[in-house]
């Protein structure tokens, strides 16, 4: 798959963001976002419009309103505590791409997506104030086909604030004007911390980056159903949800591929599974699901030496618990003068001094947020597909029909070779074609 690059401009919001306006402030979960940019891909089979210049005018103009609305992600970090909303705008991109865009999704691979891409997601400026936090790409297929795709810098926003603003973006397209409550100030809630102590630079280690893979295991709605009904089968837990059922299959899979070899039991570690937490519904009151920012709390499920051989109700029954936990009550205590920040940097310290007696797999959940309703005037999208590249985590977004759960899986090579050949990920999960 060839793409070419035919043309990349900034684009400006089409208003001014006045002047009382021009500072965002970030808030703790902002401040401990990773530093990389969330990158969306979403497939269209057809546009139905012959000018693609027409098009591309219309999506321009649209992508410049909708930064009126969105004005901090066409600002620029100023500090660890804010951005400066100072319209420098967004990078543009528009691309040509030689081959049939079904092929793609047949079997929709990382390195092939993150080619239709406008950025590369690790790009870490060595100046805060030059990171770019929005960035767009159109891709023109041979075949009629597009895939609009963006990378959002994780700072401003988690995978939720990013849907909204693609939607947003679509239907500014198709007309729509009125976006009420786009922006929210949650610093009161998680006030920043000073983090010089506490750097996210390294997340992402090239070093282990360089030695991960990352594919796609789609669960359908029938496999998913027979799943949830296996899960279900215990005493822990009796109805879990789609996201509890294949998080705590591929979490028991992932234990099994990494210990596979240990044959002392007292050497086993202890297995932590983070779960990342929407915070928008939970809080009281409600925020708004428009608000951008990362407003979400990590739970954490633990398992023990002694239960590394706990069955898949056993281990989804621990997550159903620390998810349930994330309430209203626990996540305004927990944050009450500074607390989960100090409480994250004692974890740290733990794992620092003992970091080979904990093994960490991370969940984040994509499911339910509205990407396959962007609808910018020729009809929804294909697919919808993501290209992270992150160290031990799976992400779920829904399949097409909201029924099933497509997980993009990321380990270590020599784990992955073992993880995919688990017979349970075999009989529940599949790489047949997304559409």
């Amino acid at each position: 798959m060839e793409v070419e690059i035919i043309s990349k401009e900034t684009v400006k919001p089409c208003s001014s963001t006045p002047e009382h306006q021009r500072t965002y402030k970030l808030s703790l979960l902002d401040q401990l976002a990773p530093p990389v940019y969330i990158p969306i891909v979403l497939f269209y089979s057809t546009t139905g419009e012959n000018s693609s210049q027409k098009l591309s005018d219309h999506l321009k103009t649209s992508f410049s309103g909708v930064l009126t609305h969105f004005y901090p992600l066409a600002g620029r970090m100023k500090d660890g505590f804010s951005i400066d909303c100072n319209d420098e705008g967004a990078p543009y991109v528009e691309a040509n791409v030689a081959g049939d865009m079904s092929i793609v999704l047949q079997e929709p691979e990382i390195h092939q997506l993150q080619k239709l891409l406008p950025c590369n997601p690790y790009d870490i400026s060595s100046d805060i104030s030059s990171q770019v936090i929005l960035a767009a790409q159109v891709n023109h297929f041979d075949c009629g086909g597009m895939a609009i795709s963006i990378c959002i810098w994780h700072a401003i926003a988690d995978a939720s604030a990013a849907a909204s603003f693609i939607t947003s973006w679509a239907a500014m397209a198709c007309g729509a004007s009125d976006f009420q409550g786009v922006n929210v100030d949650c610093t009161s809630l998680f006030p920043p911390q000073d983090m010089r102590s506490f750097s996210l630079r390294n997340f992402v280690k090239e070093e282990l980056s360089s030695n991960i893979l990352v594919k796609r295991f789609l669960f359908d709605s029938l496999k998913l159903a027979a799943l949830k009904e296996k899960v279900g089968s215990g005493p822990c837990l009796d109805c879990p949800t789609r996201v509890e059922a294949v998080a705590a299959l591929i979490w028991g899979a992932v234990m099994a591929a990494s210990t596979e070899e240990e044959e002392d039991e007292s050497t086993r570690e202890i297995n932590v599974a983070t779960i990342s937490v929407g915070l928008r519904k939970r809080l009281i009151p409600p925020l708004p699901q428009l608000s951008i920012g990362n407003i979400y709390q990590v739970a954490l499920a633990n398992c023990s030496k002694n239960e590394n051989m706990l069955d898949y109700n056993g281990l989804a029954g621990k997550l159903h618990e620390s998810i349930g936990k994330m309430d209203n009550n626990f996540v305004r205590k927990i944050h009450a003068g500074g607390g989960y920040f100090h409480f994250l940097k004692k974890k740290a310290e733990e794992l620092g001094r003992r970091p080979n007696l904990t093994r960490v797999f991370g969940f984040s959940s994509w499911c339910r947020f509205p990407f396959y309703e962007a609808d910018f005037g020729w009809g929804k999208p294909t697919w919808v597909g993501t290209a992270m590249k992150l160290y031990k985590v799976a992400i779920f977004i829904d399949s097409k029909d909201g029924q099933g759960i497509e997980a993009w899986v990321s380990l270590p090579k020599e784990d992955m070779a073992k993880f995919e050949q688990n017979p349970d990920i075999c009989a529940y999960a599949s790489f047949k074609p997304s559409t």
